[in-house]
């Protein structure tokens, strides 16, 4: 639920500069949607959502994975914004009936300068056209292990097994948790490290981060360049390491692991809420405990939660932590300010948990018909700091709110006062 402080913030500021544009000038809508962009970068947003309503547009952004209603326009400057932004995407404005995707070019029509890029994608509704504007990060950020922000002892030991020649790593999450920023700064530190002396091959849908020193290549399906298929046509390339974007089915499940057995070391991501799941779905998805047990080197699950603004009291976060009855009632006092854009919560950072991979455990008969609990229980007891007992260490230590956790990770994965629950 968002704060009165919140909405005010950004809709006042956004609003401002609203009354600073001229309804008269002849590029009064460019001029609005310049604006959007140039603010939902200065609070950065990650996504701004343009939909259509009966009589209105409403556009909200998406800042620190949470959506925030910002501004309102009539039903006609409504379809002249969404047709600009399809304009600057170099989409089609008289087909409104399907999906379109594009990515904005600069003035010369050439792609973004990295921390600028844009992608838009249109989709039909009831009300007429919906604009999902995708803003990306500043792909010089996060360029090492380092700077995606992992638990030390956690990247030491990704590090290290960056230096594995065969077997899979897997980054796994939901949505938004960060999985291809990390496996992308892994990517780097390979280069780094090894330079031209390894091949580095991608296999991505889409590309979202370029790699100086990886050779990478985007999924066409109506090519026939699938996942899976472009994935066999690689190991013809002769690779040493293989970044596969996603294992979204059975046989890219399948061609990843194979993979890994034919001695090549294996980068993917997988989206699972936990790293017991992420196991669980890929046995679901047909590949052999046996073959998971000989080839996974790494299973590694994030997450992506709120840093609490300095703007905030969080004197009584650590009270009552694991109490979610009343997890609405915000427990700490919101003051807002111009850095946050007052929602409380300014930038945020990692959350991660490691599988533990050893010759003792995971066994084979161990992950025959097993399930997730069972499976979370056994790799607790082995020494995996699970995603609650970080939740409950960045809470206690006022990086974030109980608020934030239960928003990100719900009721079920909320610790326990001395035990990790899942």
């Amino acid at each position: 639920m968002q704060s009165l402080t919140e909405v005010s913030l950004l809709r006042s500021e956004f609003a401002e500069a609203m009354r600073r544009l001229s309804p008269d000038d002849a590029d009064y809508v460019a001029q609005i949607v310049s604006l959007t962009l140039r603010q939902a970068r200065r609070f950065r947003a990650s996504d701004i959502h343009l939909t259509p309503h009966a009589d209105s547009l409403v556009m909200q952004w998406r800042i620190d994975g949470v959506l925030h209603t910002v501004a309102s326009f009539d039903r006609e400057l409504g379809q002249r914004i969404v047709a600009r932004t399809k304009v600057l995407a170099g989409l089609l404005t008289y087909r409104s009936d399907q999906p379109q995707e594009g990515r904005i070019s600069d003035e010369r029509g050439r792609p973004q300068s990295p921390g600028e890029e844009t992608r838009v994608a249109t989709f039909p509704t009831l009300y007429g056209e919906r604009s999902a504007i995708r803003l990306f990060a500043d792909t010089t950020v996060f360029r090492t292990i380092e700077d995606v922000g992992l638990p030390p002892e956690t990247a030491q030991e990704v590090s290290a097994v960056l230096d594995e020649t065969s077997g899979v790593v897997v980054f796994s999450g939901p949505s938004g948790s960060g999985k291809t920023t990390t496996a992308c700064a892994c990517l780097r530190e390979m280069v780094r490290r090894h330079g031209s002396f390894r091949c580095l091959m991608t296999m991505e849908d889409p590309i979202e981060q370029a790699i100086d020193g990886a050779t990478q290549t985007q999924v066409r399906p109506a090519a026939g360049l699938d996942l899976a298929t472009g994935l066999k046509a690689m190991m013809r390339q002769d690779p040493d390491v293989i970044f596969v974007g996603e294992i979204r089915d059975a046989s890219t499940a399948e061609q990843v692991f194979r993979a890994a057995l034919t001695g090549h070391l294996v980068l993917t991501t997988f989206h699972a809420g936990s790293a017991a799941e992420a196991v669980v779905r890929l046995m679901e998805l047909g590949i052999d405990p046996w073959l998971i047990r000989s080839t996974l080197r790494m299973l590694l699950c994030q997450r992506l939660v709120r840093r609490a603004c300095d703007c905030r009291t969080t004197s009584n976060e650590s009270e009552n932590f694991s109490d979610c009855q009343n997890i609405s009632a915000p427990a700490a006092d919101l003051s807002g300010c111009a850095d946050c854009g007052g929602t409380g919560y300014r930038g945020r950072f990692l959350l991660a948990e490691r599988l533990p991979v050893s010759e003792s455990w995971p066994t084979v008969e161990c992950l025959q018909d097993t399930d997730v609990r069972t499976l979370h229980q056994t790799a607790a007891a082995h020494g995996m700091t699970t995603l609650a007992d970080r939740a409950r260490d960045a809470v206690q230590s006022g990086r974030t709110t109980r608020e934030e956790i239960y928003r990100v990770l719900g009721k079920v994965l909320m610790p326990e006062p001395d035990s990790a629950a899942d």
